[in-house]
């Protein structure tokens, strides 16, 4: 979204026909999912942006497609009191409180090993917080400490139904030479999911591309010559806040690729939560396919990096 000016607005002035209750509906739909407030009977305001330019332009042309009149308005609020009383109009504080009380409800369920219903749950609840972020033009305290929440309570229910996920490492971030890390043994855990997958793929694609992976049931079985990544005490894990993905990244040197800093932002999000990402929800449910399709681990990894590979040269044709 557009950087928002706080005193430049966008107004919606419409007029239809009282027969005109599809329409009507319609747009109201749309201006709703935008997060329009409403000033009176027909007219609708949103804070200055390209998008919600484009949003109330389209809206217009429907209006006026059927019979109406509409009137899409830039102005400048004319003082001060005018422009805080418009952004009170787009509080989102009642919202993310109810997000709150939701995920709350959650970690008290935690205590009662409902894993499963919860991640459910969850899903349910980052939906609609994303959405709520996507019309919160005006973001404060409110957003931040809900959004820290929903990583807490995405890390519980993430450790309970997978406790053999790693736990992060406080360490420094070594600096390696690839070179030196070319034709070897990798293992990490069977089953993999976003993180192990994406990885593998990075160290294929990107560090050694002949590279074997080995996918451990148990960890502590790990081959003496293998590098260990995305488990407890491994060459390569969490560190800090970073994933292994995000490590390996930095690791060899990687982090300044800007397709695969977006790509990190996506891994990042779907394994620990954070910041949304609009591809996730679409990348999870690809993965996740894959995964029930495919139940050997190297055919998995083959049909995963795949999507990995469309997805490096989409962002790269985007620079």
């Amino acid at each position: 979204m557009d950087m928002l000016a706080t005193s430049r607005w966008l107004m919606l002035v419409i007029s239809l026909p009282g027969s005109s209750g599809t329409p009507r509906m319609r747009v109201w739909r749309a201006l709703k999912a935008q997060g329009a407030a409403v000033l009176r009977d027909g007219v609708y305001l949103l804070p200055h942006a390209k998008v919600a330019l484009q949003v109330l332009q389209e809206q217009a042309t429907t209006i006026i497609a059927s019979g109406g009149d509409a009137y899409v308005l830039t102005f400048d609020s004319t003082d001060s009191s005018q422009a805080e009383h418009f952004r009170k109009l787009f509080d989102r504080t009642a919202d993310y409180v109810r997000v709150s009380e939701a995920l709350q409800k959650i970690k008290t369920a935690l205590t009662k090993r409902r894993g499963l219903a919860a991640a459910r749950q969850l899903k349910k609840i980052q939906r609609e917080f994303d959405t709520l972020s996507g019309v919160d033009y005006f973001p404060g305290p409110a957003k931040q400490q809900v959004q820290q929440q929903l990583s807490q309570v995405s890390a519980t229910v993430a450790a309970l139904l997978a406790p053999d996920e790693p736990k992060a490492a406080m360490r420094e971030i070594q600096q390696l030479n690839k070179s030196k890390f070319q034709n070897r043994v990798w293992a990490t855990r069977a089953r993999p999911w976003v993180d192990r997958l994406a990885s593998a793929w990075l160290i294929r694609r990107f560090i050694d591309p002949k590279a074997r992976i080995v996918w451990l049931k148990n960890i502590k079985k790990c081959p003496a010559n293998a590098l260990g990544f995305d488990f407890d005490n491994a060459s390569f894990t969490h560190v800090g806040a970073h994933v292994t993905f995000e490590v390996l990244m930095i690791s060899f040197n990687l982090d300044e690729d800007a397709a695969l800093a977006r790509m990190a932002k996506l891994v990042h999000y779907l394994d620990v939560g954070g910041v949304p990402v609009a591809e996730a929800a679409g990348l999870e449910m690809i993965l996740n396919g894959a995964r029930q399709q495919d139940v050997d681990d190297d055919k998995l990894l083959k049909e995963a990096s795949k999507t990995f590979d469309y997805l490096y040269s989409s962002y790269l044709s985007e620079k």
